[in-house]
């Protein structure tokens, strides 16, 4: 990021409203006079329209497999949408006696972390469509997945599957650790790192900067384009509220 930029000014509104089968939390993020929607999806529509981007995401970046998101009650699928259209999306996975997708291949990394008593999920169908950009949306549709996880559900120790050559983005900008060697990921059939953080960190990390728009000087980190503490607080409220 360009320290010597000033920071972009973001505003972020609150708004909820309720969906044609279920009631859903719908937070507009206005960014450079543009508004983006991002909302918990929990319906076949809500679902097919994600899993419309993540194909069309995965494939441009040469992946295999078909990628439709289905009803499962242990993941959670959140949208960000701009003029009406998804243009991104992320589901929160939570563990179960089924375990999460990530187990499929690095099933004994993630066990010792559950022997030492840790609740684990994960985050994956990653997609944000590379036509528009906005690391504030993006930002914003992250931490709303962590609030789900950490704040909602009480998981303490996030993974994602990641491709070798994003690995670095995740380790330098948002802290993640990668856990032992690449291995092939067969749903994609690509290889895959697996990557860890402990959601306090990230929560840690929204207090000391979420919001700012930039990091502080001499440092990298994409937690600037989180909520602030005080939208974060006011946004949790009020998914609680609608529980």
């Amino acid at each position: 990021m360009n320290q010597a930029s000033a920071p972009k000014e973001v505003h972020h509104s609150h708004e909820f409203t309720v969906g044609d089968e279920t009631k859903e939390n719908v937070h507009e993020v206005s960014v450079d006079e543009r508004s983006f929607g991002l909302r918990m999806i929990d319906t076949p529509e809500g679902r097919n329209s994600a899993s419309v981007l993540v194909s069309k995401m995965y494939s441009w970046r040469g992946y295999d497999g078909k990628h439709q998101l289905k009803e499962d009650p242990n993941r959670i699928t959140l949208t960000a949408t701009h003029q009406g259209e998804v243009c991104g999306t992320i589901t929160v996975g939570l563990d179960s006696e089924v375990g999460i997708m990530a187990d499929e291949i690095f099933k004994e990394e993630i066990d010792a972390f559950r022997a030492r008593g840790a609740r684990v999920c994960e985050f994956t169908k990653l997609a944000f469509d590379s036509s528009v950009q906005s690391k504030e949306a993006l930002g914003a549709l992250f931490h709303l997945s962590v609030m789900h996880a950490f704040d909602l559900h009480g998981c303490t120790d996030l993974f994602i599957e990641v491709n070798p050559r994003h690995r670095r983005f995740y380790e330098n900008m948002l802290g993640f650790k990668r856990l032992g060697e690449a291995k092939t990921n067969p749903r994609v059939n690509a290889p895959a790192y697996l990557l860890w953080v402990s959601l306090q960190y990230i929560k840690d990390e929204v207090q000391r900067v979420g919001g700012m728009g930039v990091a502080p000087e001499g440092e990298r980190s994409f937690y600037p384009q989180f909520f602030s503490p005080t939208e974060e607080a006011g946004i949790l409220q009020r998914m609680i509220d609608n529980r």
